[in-house]
């Protein structure tokens, strides 16, 4: 399917909602138990405070009630019960007692008197100020704007299937303060919005971005389903994207429809954050996404390039994540463990065809995906953590690993299934390209498995065997075993016979390329770990430390700080002169650090000079990657 817009854009000026009042369906899935009336007060948001009350109908007895763990998307048990505070339930005109679980830390315990049957459930939620990770449950507000996750600020009868809850949500915003989401809407009156009645399911599927600064542009004028990017900024200037930035966005409306052919959703919203004060991430839904990135993203071109396949990667997952889902990650309940074995479709394909979006889109050019690619592939192989464990164990183990701590991780590997998974499937779409001679690609599976009928969200589980199944169709080939050897089997080598097969090779450069120095900008980084085996940031702390490397033969340690470099004071440009200059000599790059308290002298034998990942045409394959690479929508 293809989608034809306009090149000029039309900002929309519009009420607060962002629109989606007029687009306000109907709820796919309704319930025949009465609605939990939520009501959340976010007027404070902006000191990351929220209020919510909640009103439930019961019966006499003991009532357990659950707060949201395991969070869609995250992968991990890491709903914020600890931000929770001032929790108050009242029935029947008294306080009611209620207790933790001592096992089940998400469960509280409350007893029902004869003679109530409802019962109101307050408490505050508050919103941390630390920018460093967490997801949703790190910092999600500043003095300007503000994101409000709803399973942040509800509790609902322990051990119900969400699907079969329905809730009547209301929403206060601060004054003067515009907002958007995917969630339906059935009114307004100054501040205070009254949502559709939805599912549990939907609800926390369907965040709230909120702010003073904020915008909404139509980025599919005319066409259905709708697209909205809603943007909410620390700043007014923030907001002014130019339109070849927004004209790759619509570009990526119409790849992403090209791509799959169908539209699970009745509207979709990209809820971007603009803000150097919280955490930045990207968040899916089937409906939205929560995109956060730097304040000055969408004006600083090497911001942009660097968090160039975010959105792409967030807005593919309403297909693969969302509508197709592992079985093992549709639990259809908020305190089931997820099983997180087939991450490296649910992610790694994502991780791939996000960045194929986004070099379709234009967002990157091809040589710009190229080198990301590059990026991805050297970082991978020089990862000697491979050496004990198999990709496969970091889906398994990834509601550990998301937490983990930089120090090490070239020996622990992290959630190394969404870099790989770029690799794999990569050369699993250039496989079916060479077994059918080009008569199909991996986008013909795409079409078959995420496509059919759309216009609505809905849920198709799988298994890994139907996955291969449906790989087979497409194309006959011993899918079962490629993903094997690949996923599960240790493999101390990076994957790189997609790069290969697509025409190009991986080599090193003494200079980096233009998506390496974006990388580094936006992540406030030194990266010299293919010479001297170090992980820094711009203010020399060592975050890693390559084993088997220069700077590990010398004895260097994580977590101290380098100070100098050949007797000059730490600078990016300071340790990169000192390794340009011991490029073939004998004398070893001298640096200084301060581990604690402690000084010391370190003397790294470096004599490569520098290098920096880059790919190279080989002209005795076919070029496919220009071809994966290129616009496809008409």
């Amino acid at each position: 399917m293809c989608y034809g817009y306009p090149a000029d854009i039309i900002e929309i000026t519009m009420p607060k909602h962002g629109l989606a009042l007029l687009f306000g369906l109907a709820p796919w899935f309704m319930s025949a138990a009465p609605p939990i009336q939520l009501s959340v007060d976010a007027s404070d948001i902006a000191r990351r405070i929220v209020h919510a009350r909640e009103t439930m109908s019961v019966s006499p007895g003991t009532l357990r009630l659950a707060y949201p763990k395991w969070i869609p998307g995250e992968h991990a048990p890491s709903g914020p019960v600890t931000d929770v505070v001032g929790l108050k339930i009242t029935g029947g005109g008294k306080t009611l007692v209620w207790r933790r679980d001592p096992v089940e830390l998400y469960i509280i315990a409350v007893d029902v008197p004869p003679g109530v049957t409802s019962i109101e459930v307050s408490f505050d939620f508050l919103s941390p100020a630390d920018v460093a990770g967490g997801f949703s449950s790190g910092s999600s507000a500043t003095s300007q704007l503000g994101m409000m996750s709803w399973n942040q600020v509800l509790m609902y009868p322990a051990g119900t299937p969400s699907d079969q809850l329905d809730l009547q949500p209301t929403l206060k915003v601060p004054r003067g303060w515009r907002y958007g989401t995917a969630l339906p809407i059935a009114r307004e009156s100054g501040e205070t919005i009254e949502f559709q009645p939805a599912s549990l399911t939907t609800v926390v599927d369907s965040p709230v971005l909120m702010g003073a600064n904020f915008k909404t542009i139509d980025l599919s004028p005319g066409q259905s389903p709708p697209h909205y990017l809603n943007i909410a900024a620390d700043s007014p200037a923030a907001l002014e994207a130019s339109q070849d930035k927004i004209d790759k966005l619509i570009n990526l409306v119409k790849e992403s429809g090209s791509m799959y052919g169908s539209r699970h959703y009745r509207d979709y919203h990209f809820l971007l954050t603009l803000s150097d004060r919280v955490a930045h991430f990207g968040l899916e839904h089937h409906e939205s996404s929560d995109d956060r990135i730097a304040e000055k993203a969408l004006t600083d071109d090497t911001l942009w390039r660097a968090q160039g396949a975010l959105m792409p990667h967030e807005m593919t997952h309403s297909w693969n994540g969302k509508f197709r889902r592992p079985a093992g990650l549709a639990t259809g309940d908020f305190e089931k463990p997820m099983d997180g074995a087939l991450l490296w479709v649910y992610e790694g394909l994502t991780n791939y065809l996000g960045e194929v979006l986004a070099a379709r889109s234009g967002i990157w050019t091809a040589e710009q995906y190229r080198q990301n690619l590059a990026d991805e592939a050297a970082a991978l192989d020089d990862t000697p953590g491979r050496n004990w464990r198999p990709l496969s164990d970091t889906a398994t183990a990834a509601q550990l690993l998301y937490g983990s701590r930089a120090d090490g991780e070239s020996s622990r590997r992290s959630v190394d299934y969404y870099p790989e998974g770029s690799l794999i499937w990569l050369e699993a779409d250039t496989l079916i390209r060479r077994e059918s001679r080009g008569q199909r690609s991996l986008d013909t599976f795409i079409q078959s498995f995420y496509g059919g009928p759309g216009g609505k969200p809905d849920l198709k589980p799988y298994t890994a065997d139907e996955l291969y199944a449906a790989l087979n169709a497409v194309q006959p080939y011993d899918w079962r075993g490629f993903f094997e050897q690949r996923i599960y089997k240790i493999q101390t080598r990076a994957p790189l016979g997609g790069i290969a097969a697509g025409g190009w090779r991986l080599v090193f450069k003494n200079q980096p390329s233009e998506m390496f120095k974006s990388g580094e900008t936006a992540h406030k980084g030194v990266n010299v770990r293919y010479s001297a085996g170090l992980v820094l940031s711009d203010q020399g702390d060592v975050l890693d430390v390559i084993p088997g490397s220069p700077a590990d033969r010398s004895g260097m340690v994580a977590g101290a700080k380098v100070l100098a470099a050949n007797g000059r004071q730490f600078s990016a440009e300071t340790i990169r002169a000192a390794i340009k200059d011991a490029k073939g000599g004998a004398t070893p790059i001298e640096l200084i650090t301060k581990d604690g308290d402690i000084y010391k002298t370190f003397r790294l034998d470096c004599y490569t000079g520098e290098r920096y990942p880059d790919l190279e045409r080989d002209a005795t394959q076919p070029d496919l990657l220009s071809d994966i690479a290129r616009a496809h929508a008409k």
